[in-house]
């Protein structure tokens, strides 16, 4: 029996545009990929590994034509909107369910701090959760297992007792390897709040 639904925030409930993302950043640093050490540093940054000024001044010293406000601009603009009708499902779980509902986030300062900026509803949202788990903030990140097994222990929870919802396979399958639940949400298709639709047993 599920008793705790994990949520991922990117995708599921803010929406994200992944690719004019990488486009402006491709398109500001003037490359056709990422480089190892860009996608090393990347990760770093999003475990919280690196503080938000050395990630920037990482991209200053290896792109000396980028200004720090195009960077995180670029960097910045995966980042949508979160839509009020996500907010209303969320609480109206947590009104008439007994779940513990908690979000897993991979995410970084930068990030969180344009969403406190620009989404209104941030605070509103956040304080639906029992638990509110960011990567950069727990220096863990997904797929790793464990950030899976951080939470679990945290909350004293049984794997097999939890729902974790996802928009990326490779996390969804990490958290399964754990005995998991779970459901691989489409954002191109599927909407969190159709979570009673595909998941009827829950209600």
């Amino acid at each position: 029996m599920i008793k705790t639904i994990i949520f991922d925030f990117g995708d599921v409930f803010i929406n994200l545009d992944k690719e004019n993302a990488i486009k402006n950043i491709f398109n500001l640093l003037q490359i056709e990929k990422l480089s190892e050490e860009i996608l090393a540093v990347n990760n770093l940054y999003e475990q919280g590994l690196v503080s938000t000024d050395e990630f920037i001044t990482f991209y200053l010293e290896n792109f000396p034509k980028l200004s720090r406000q195009n960077l995180i601009d670029a960097w910045n603009s995966i980042l949508l909107d979160l839509p009020e009708h996500r907010l209303k499902f969320l609480k109206n779980l947590k009104a008439t369910t007994n779940y513990k509902l908690i979000l897993l986030s991979n995410t970084n300062e930068l990030h969180i701090d344009w969403i406190k900026e620009n989404i209104s509803i941030y605070n509103a949202f956040k304080n639906c959760f029992d638990a509110f788990y960011l990567s950069h903030e727990i220096n863990l990140r997904k797929p790793n297992a464990n950030i899976f097994e951080f939470v679990l222990s945290k909350n004293n929870l049984n794997a097999s007792e939890c729902l974790f919802i996802d928009d990326t396979s490779e996390h969804i399958l990490s958290a399964k390897s754990l005995g998991i639940h779970t459901w691989n949400l489409n954002p191109k298709h599927e909407d969190v709040t159709d979570l009673s639709k595909v998941k009827p047993d829950l209600f």
